[in-house]
């Protein structure tokens, strides 16, 4: 049998008291972190996703108070749907200028091309054309 002290028994108790304590905090901030995702998907319409992974990208400290923002009026019912346009907008005001990747596509004989392929094509008809 091994001899402890109290006080070594005490240390031990606090120990392990601190390492459960650090265990539930994180697995609590991961509940609130999914809660949060979810209540967004609610509320969220369109593209609201797309802008909002974009700028959470670009300004990330800032989209985490805006994310919790949001999420309180949605809670608050003050929030219902918010579309990309939007939400682009609403940023835009805060002063964040987030960058969206844009492209122009459409369907031709069932394949999906650029409108810069569209182009090319047409300028390498017109230019075969006129030799």
């Amino acid at each position: 049998m091994i001899d402890m002290s109290d006080s070594e028994l005490a240390a031990i108790r606090r120990s392990k008291l601190r390492e459960l304590k650090r265990r539930l905090s994180a697995k609590q901030r991961k509940t609130e972190e999914i809660d949060a995702d979810r209540i967004l998907n609610e509320i969220f319409k369109g593209r609201a996703w797309e802008v909002f992974n974009a700028a959470s990208y670009q300004f990330p400290n800032v989209m985490k108070e805006v994310k919790k923002a949001l999420v309180k009026l949605a809670l608050s019912g003050r929030l219902k749907a918010v579309t990309g346009e939007q939400l682009h907008l609403f940023l835009k005001t805060l002063g964040l200028r987030v960058r969206l990747d844009t492209r122009i596509s459409y369907v031709e004989h069932g394949k999906l091309k650029s409108l810069a392929d569209k182009m090319k094509e047409d300028l390498n008809k017109h230019n075969t054309r006129q030799q």
